[in-house]
This record gives C-alpha cells, sequence and structure tokens, in this order.
C-alpha cells in the first residue's frame, strides 16, 4: 500500500481512534508508558509496558533497522507470507488493572481477531501502519480506576499528561 492512499477500516461506535503520543519512562516507577491521545479531543490514556515492548516501539517510531528480524518484525513477516494483514488493533478492556487488545486481521476474506497485550498490539499497529482504537468503556474504567487509587489524583494525571509538552515527552515524541 503507498503512503498516499487511504486504509479505511470499519470500527464500532463505541471504538476511538487514538495515535501514539509519545512513549516515556515513569519517573516514579521508572517503567515505560505508551501515551495514546485521542484524534478527535485531548483525552489520553498512558499504557505502562515493559522494557522490552518498548524499546520495540521504539525502534519502529525512530524506523530503525535491526540487522535480524526482532519478534514483531517476524510476526508482521508470517503475516504478511500468510497472506494476512493486520487491519486494526483495539485496546478492549480494563480488567483487575490490567489492559487487554484485540489485533483484527483479514485473511483469505475472513476476518481473524486475536488475543493480544496492548504493547504487543501496537507495536505491530505501528509496522502494519493500521489505525490504534480503544473502547469507550476502558478509557471510562481507567478514569475510574485511576481515581480509585488514593496516591494519584486522576484528573491531575490526565491534566499533566494531557498537557505535556514535546520536550517532556522526550525523544519518542510524534
Amino acid at each position: 500500500m503507498s503512503t498516499q492512499e487511504t486504509k479505511t477500516v470499519a470500527h464500532t461506535p463505541d471504538e476511538v481512534e487514538m495515535q501514539i503520543r509519545g512513549l516515556m519512562m515513569d519517573p516514579v516507577t521508572n517503567m515505560p508508558i505508551v501515551v495514546l491521545k485521542d484524534i478527535a479531543s485531548d483525552l489520553v490514556l498512558p499504557i505502562w509496558v515493559g522494557i522490552f515492548e518498548a524499546n520495540a516501539i521504539a525502534l519502529e517510531l525512530e524506523k530503525t533497522a535491526t540487522p535480524r528480524p526482532m519478534t514483531h518484525d517476524l510476526l508482521r513477516n508470517m503475516a504478511r507470507n500468510l497472506n494476512a494483514e493486520v487491519r486494526k488493533v483495539v485496546v478492549s478492556e480494563l480488567r483487575d488493572d490490567t489492559f487487554y487488545a484485540v489485533i483484527w486481521l483479514d485473511q483469505a476474506g475472513e476476518t481473524v481477531a486475536m488475543d493480544a497485550r496492548p504493547s504487543d498490539a501496537i507495536a505491530l499497529a505501528l509496522r502494519w501502519d493500521c489505525p490504534i482504537f480503544v473502547n469507550r468503556d476502558v478509557l471510562e474504567n481507567s478514569r475510574q480506576a485511576a481515581s480509585g487509587n488514593q496516591s494519584i489524583n486522576a484528573d491531575e494525571m490526565r491534566r499533566w499528561l494531557e498537557n505535556l509538552n514535546d520536550d517532556e515527552m522526550g525523544r519518542y515524541k510524534m
């Protein structure tokens, strides 16, 4: 697909299209955070990820070539060789403080949904240049979960994330 073509992807009204706002380190836990931002508003969703998954995302954000295929490159290559295409990824659920995602593939006219960690789904979405969606319930539940945490004020955290400037996002800003 050329870079000038536009992918149209079916999605439900409950899915909010997001883009990667940036990748940063949590100053308290020293864990990587992928910050997703609603393309139509200032709403953001931080997702804490593992260091290896953050590296996979960072490599693709920077378009860094590696001498051998990394895991997500291998998955992309396998899907292509099986004539499958990733159409979209959806952060679909927040349960017990854990995010869940679904990778939607098309293969031979069939649609296949695969359970995934959001970090893996995002890394694949970057490699396929496909949209990232978040279920509206996940956005609402993440607000409620954050507000239930006594050590964090959810509104303050969201305001901080929404108002990050490019310098604070570091080298992975979008």
